[in-house]
């Protein structure tokens, strides 16, 4: 708590001389020494040791570079104080974060701090993890983006299991859990049980998908039902002790109606 506490007070000190740097309208140069700061005096790093200036990589550079035991862990791609931040301004520092498979990259001008998390499995992609205005935003808002990129949160590696929270409740994420077979034949069996009809499962998923924001439905994609694999003879043979009846036979239950004695 004490060190909540001080990084609040420290972060309420600098935020005044950052909206001041916007109104002078500093050069990125300027800009990214008072980024560095901030780092220093608010989250906690050692300035000699782990936060590097103009680190150059493979011939090239990036602006800063959070380091801890050697190792780099945050690239942070500055621009001057006056500039409208874009996605695309972490392009720079993207292409230095694939070749050295550095998944983690802020992008700010001193007033919107925007963290993304980068994966390379099929190209590169990144995603936003939290992106904050601190001439907008209330100061509690602001400090608990801040404290994720504080010294004793990255050493922890308490940034990487918010991002895995926060990916695990994502639009995408979860439309690959709505839209399982076995989970929409679940809801099918409720709305059997309630209604006396049995629903198409593509009918079922679309009526979900209609159900969304027009933002949202972008974000998940199209109700691709994601089909469970058929177990073999010698697989079911293996599990024969299972109660739980397997999709197939599930379904072919659920397509006649059940008989029971009166």
């Amino acid at each position: 708590m004490a060190k909540n506490t001080r990084l609040r007070s420290n972060l309420k000190s600098w935020i005044p001389r950052l909206l001041q740097a916007q109104s002078d309208n500093l050069n990125e140069a300027d800009t990214s020494a008072r980024i560095a700061k901030v780092f220093e005096e608010v989250l906690g790093y050692d300035a000699l040791e782990e936060i590097g200036r103009e680190t150059e990589m493979k011939g090239k550079y990036v602006d800063l570079a959070i380091k801890l035991d050697g190792a780099i862990k945050i690239l942070i791609e500055v621009k001057s104080a006056g500039v409208t931040l874009r996605d695309r301004h972490i392009e720079q520092a993207e292409g230095y974060a694939s070749r050295n498979n550095y998944e983690w990259v802020l992008l700010t001008n001193g007033i919107v701090w925007t963290l993304y998390h980068l994966s390379f499995e099929e190209g590169i992609e990144y995603e936003r993890v939290f992106s904050v205005d601190i001439g907008q935003c209330e100061l509690d808002e602001a400090c608990e983006c801040f404290s994720l990129l504080s010294r004793d949160s990255i050493r922890k590696n308490l940034h990487e299991k918010h991002w895995e929270h926060q990916s695990a409740l994502s639009p995408a994420q979860l439309g690959k859990s709505i839209f399982r077979e076995d989970v929409l034949m679940y809801l099918r069996r409720i709305i059997r049980k309630q209604n006396g009809i049995l629903v198409d499962l593509e009918d079922l998923a679309n009526a979900i998908q209609g159900m969304l924001s027009t933002e949202t439905r972008e974000l998940m994609g199209p109700p691709r039902i994601r089909r469970q694999r058929r177990r073999t003879a010698s697989e079911k043979a293996d599990t024969s002790t299972a109660h739980a009846p397997s999709p197939a036979n599930e379904t072919a239950s659920e397509s006649r109606p059940s008989s029971q004695p009166g």
